[in-house]
């Protein structure tokens, strides 16, 4: 399916271009005439999975998505005047594939030919739909299951849309993850450690605070033996910026410590945190941050209101549609980025 001009895509979605490069999209804003979106799956002789002829192969830290487009894709590579960043911006032009979650779901639900992984992941989502009672056109599944490029060994990625659902949802799960008898659990320290390796790759935590953090959380643990990472999504009509409303500006890098004000967004992709009483403990311009935000996922649930945090990462300056400039620290574009609780 052509994607376009007046397409709009989103957090969840992937897309496909005419090098056949499986892209994942990264938030709702997006330049006039591009998406945000980084590689995932890259056409490969020597991959280990396959579509349409085609074998691929997985690509997942930040830093090799950025060294494959270097030097296999450098045009879509561009300096965001708005983000005020190089980013991966795919033009709307090129892409000849567009792929939904929810529209993924309705296929599995009306499959009479699936396989042992896809009977998996819709056996989860029935599961998250009984317990929870959010609307099937509210569901949907992302990740490699999306596009078809899923192996034996893949996690499942449900995702759930609008606020209401997802905050139904998280409840729901934290209830039912209290209840020896449920179907879904969280992790075990042993498969914790073996998460903290694996996202080390990308993100440098130490692991007794990897492990404090990672074991409270809700939206991700095993069904069965599968793993799962279920994404919360606003809806489309609830994220109303448009390109262009505000302006980032890269003005520094810190370490601060802060309390959280409010953890209504944590849960969401992108998440968001307000905090209060910074302390700056390494970097420049520190001390004027408002909030925390990350586009992804692995930074949701990593704070509750009132708790003490220190976290790093790069400090913006946002500024447009307010009267008065704020500052954010972002965390996720750099291996150093970080969130952890106050020991």
């Amino acid at each position: 399916m052509k994607c376009m001009h007046s397409l709009k895509c989103g957090e969840g979605d992937y897309i496909k271009d005419n090098n056949k490069i499986i892209f994942d999209v990264k938030g709702f804003i997006h330049p006039p005439n591009r998406i945000v979106a980084f590689p995932r799956f890259i056409p490969d002789s020597h991959g280990d999975r396959e579509l349409d002829g085609t074998s691929y192969k997985k690509i997942y830290p930040l830093l090799e998505r950025y060294k494959f487009l270097e030097e296999r894709l450098p045009r879509y590579l561009i300096f965001d005047p708005v983000f005020g960043m190089n980013l991966c911006e795919v033009p709307k032009k090129d892409i000849q594939a567009i792929y939904r979650p929810s529209n993924r779901l309705r296929e599995l639900r009306t499959s009479s030919q699936l396989d042992e992984m896809e009977k998996k992941a819709l056996s989860l989502i029935e599961y998250i739909q009984n317990i929870s009672n959010i609307p099937w056109d509210k569901l949907g599944i992302s990740g490699s299951l999306l596009v078809r490029l899923h192996t034996p060994k893949s996690d499942i990625d449900p995702v759930v849309y609008g606020e209401k659902n997802c905050f139904k949802l998280h409840a729901t799960l934290r209830s039912a993850m209290n209840n020896e008898k449920s179907e879904v659990k969280r992790h075990t320290e042993e498969e914790l450690r073996a998460l903290c390796y694996y996202r080390s790759q990308d993100t440098t935590m130490p692991s007794d605070l990897f492990i404090k953090t990672e074991s409270r959380k809700v939206l991700q643990g095993r069904f069965g033996q599968r793993e799962f990472y279920i994404r919360c999504i606003k809806s489309l009509n609830e994220t109303v910026q448009e390109y262009g409303d505000y302006n980032y500006q890269r003005v520094g890098y810190a370490k601060i410590s802060a309390t959280v004000l409010d953890d209504s967004e944590a849960i969401f992709t992108p998440c968001r945190y307000p905090i209060d009483n910074v302390k700056l403990l390494e970097g420049a311009h520190g001390t004027a941050v408002k909030e925390i935000v990350s586009f992804r996922g692995r930074f949701c649930e990593q704070a509750r209101e009132g708790e003490s945090v220190i976290a790093q990462g790069k400090v913006e300056k946002v500024q447009g549609k307010i009267k008065t400039p704020i500052f954010r620290l972002i965390l996720g574009g750099q291996a150093s980025d970080f969130m952890v609780l106050e020991r």
